[in-house]
């Protein structure tokens, strides 16, 4: 059975982005792109919402493209075409002629049992990265098994807020490697390991 993954930047306050969506502020760096390689390589399939599934269509392809591309963008780019790739969306359709036409497309309704179906299927990882309103809902569906969260310096309210529920959950093993979370703050979702002693308590 294979794990669902969200990697997701935010800010001290608690926000995901800033007014109107701007992620001027997201601390974007040369370690944050080695993290979401590490998280690519293990992963099979990558989750979207729209708007972030429309965002790695414009940018990812071309920095396959690029010769003179960073290595670590370039391998990402690399695997972000070849993995699997599930877009929640009630509205998409994918053109003919559109980077990464193959995505599987599904109605926001039907997502949470999709997403169970394919954990209960794969032997790769599913990932998410970033897409607030698709990993909130598979969050309260419990249908997420590791939430990483990076924190930026500097606070974004008023904007998007982080799950209450998500900051609040805590898990024995907080700065574990099976939770991975990249500062000394509490497992904002239980690991494997503590969903599974929870079952037995």
């Amino acid at each position: 059975m294979a794990s669902l993954i969200v990697s997701q930047l935010t800010s001290l306050d608690g926000f995901l982005a800033g007014p109107g969506g701007d992620l001027s502020g997201l601390p974007m760096g040369d370690a944050f792109d080695q993290h979401n390689l590490e998280l690519l390589r293990r992963a099979g399939t990558l989750v979207f919402g729209r708007t972030t599934f429309g965002m790695f269509q414009g940018y990812w392809p071309q920095v396959e493209q690029d010769a003179n591309a960073e290595p670590v963008q370039g391998e990402i780019a690399s695997l972000v075409r070849s993995v699997g790739k599930l877009v929640v969306s009630d509205t998409l359709v994918l053109g003919a002629d559109a980077p990464w036409r193959d995505a599987e497309v599904v109605p926001r309704e039907a997502s949470r049992a999709r997403v169970a179906q394919l954990k209960a299927d794969a032997d790769r990882d599913l990932l998410i990265y970033g897409c607030t309103m698709v990993w909130q809902d598979l969050f309260a569906a419990g249908l997420v098994d590791e939430l990483h969260l990076w924190w930026a310096t500097s606070c974004w309210a008023p904007g998007c807020r982080c799950s209450r529920r998500a900051l609040r959950s805590t898990c024995a093993c907080s700065i574990s490697a099976a939770c991975r979370i990249r500062r000394s703050w509490p497992c904002a979702t239980r690991c494997r390991r503590c969903r599974d002693r929870a079952r037995h308590q």
